[in-house]
């Protein structure tokens, strides 16, 4: 009987502490717990250690952290009728633990299909080179368009990204092509480009190099004519110095004879003189014959006389700057 006893007693003890170890539950940081009692939401948990009443309480724990989900490829036709396969990825982060447990029964599936839904009118509006290029456009559109759509799951959308657009075969060989044609088409020009830069800059370089020659020989040209008018001045000035100093001397001259003849003293020189003026009148008229005397003894020696005379005139005239006076 004691043994039994026992043995009930150990039953109860064992039966008692499964009965309270199920009614203790550990909420982790990021996660909330959703209460229920008989199937009646009570209350959402917070993170720590809760005591629930075993067999009458259920917890449902929510994951808060931000999750993926991959939406599998698909095709779809963009407004110029090509079709091309899409891949995209969703981020999104649970904010109301009762509402998604509560207002979506399979949210994975909802968010996929919402998505691809969503992918086939927005990409379906775009061109093909549009598509290709807007992605950031195509990421923006479809985040605000799911998250719009799940905020009554309590989720929110964070972000969605884009991963491959692949056309059709065809369409990708047409773009290889389309794009090495223009990359041809900009070797050529930048080509294009260089040569005439260079060709430039070489008539630039040309025409300073004949501008540089032209100034060159224009200084040369002048430096020659100053050259030959300083020499025309230094001959005019040294011709000018001699009709200067033959002009004294004759003056001289002519004022000695001046001077004899207003002194009533008529030498051999003053008639010798007279002597040749006379022929020279007699030279220049229209006789055709000239008489010459034949003393041509005395007529030289009156020439030499004469010369004497205008000889000394010039020095004392070229002395003194004076006439010389009549004896």
């Amino acid at each position: 009987m004691t043994a039994a006893l026992v043995g009930v007693l150990v039953v109860l003890a064992l039966v008692l502490f499964i009965y309270v170890a199920s009614g203790v539950r550990i909420v982790h940081p990021y996660q909330r717990g959703v209460k229920e009692r008989l199937g009646r939401y009570m209350a959402t948990l917070d993170p720590g250690l809760r005591l629930i009443v075993p067999f009458v309480d259920k917890i449902r724990l929510v994951d808060m952290r931000e999750q993926v989900v991959d939406v599998p490829p698909q095709e779809v036709i963009t407004s110029d009728n090509v079709i091309v396969s899409v891949d995209a990825v969703i981020y999104y982060e649970p904010t109301d633990p009762q509402r998604l447990v509560y207002n979506i029964a399979n949210f994975i599936l909802a968010v996929t299909k919402l998505a691809q839904t969503n992918l086939r009118n927005v990409i379906g509006d775009m061109q093909l080179d549009e598509a290709l290029t807007s992605r950031d456009k195509i990421n923006t559109d479809l985040r605000q368009i799911l998250d719009d759509a799940t905020d009554k799951w309590g989720v929110r959308v964070v972000r969605v990204e884009i991963q491959r657009i692949d056309p059709p075969p065809d369409v990708m060989h047409a773009m290889h092509e389309q794009m090495k044609a223009e990359r041809t088409r900009r070797a050529v020009v930048t080509e294009a480009d260089g040569a005439r830069t260079a060709a430039i800059t070489r008539a630039e370089g040309d025409k300073q190099a004949a501008v540089l020659k032209a100034e060159g020989d224009k200084e040369q040209q002048v430096l020659h004519a100053e050259g030959q008018a300083q020499a025309m001045e230094r001959v005019a000035a040294a011709e000018r110095f001699r009709q200067l100093t033959v002009a004294e001397g004759e003056a001289a001259a002519i004022t000695s004879v001046f001077q004899a003849i207003h002194a009533g003293q008529p030498n051999a020189e003053l008639l010798t003189l007279k002597y040749l003026e006379t022929l020279r009148v007699m030279a220049d008229g229209q006789a055709t014959k000239i008489v010459v005397p034949t003393e041509l003894a005395g007529l030289a020696g009156s020439l030499t006389a004469v010369t004497e005379l205008l000889g000394n005139a010039g020095s004392s005239g070229g002395s003194n700057g004076q006439p010389p006076k009549a004896g």
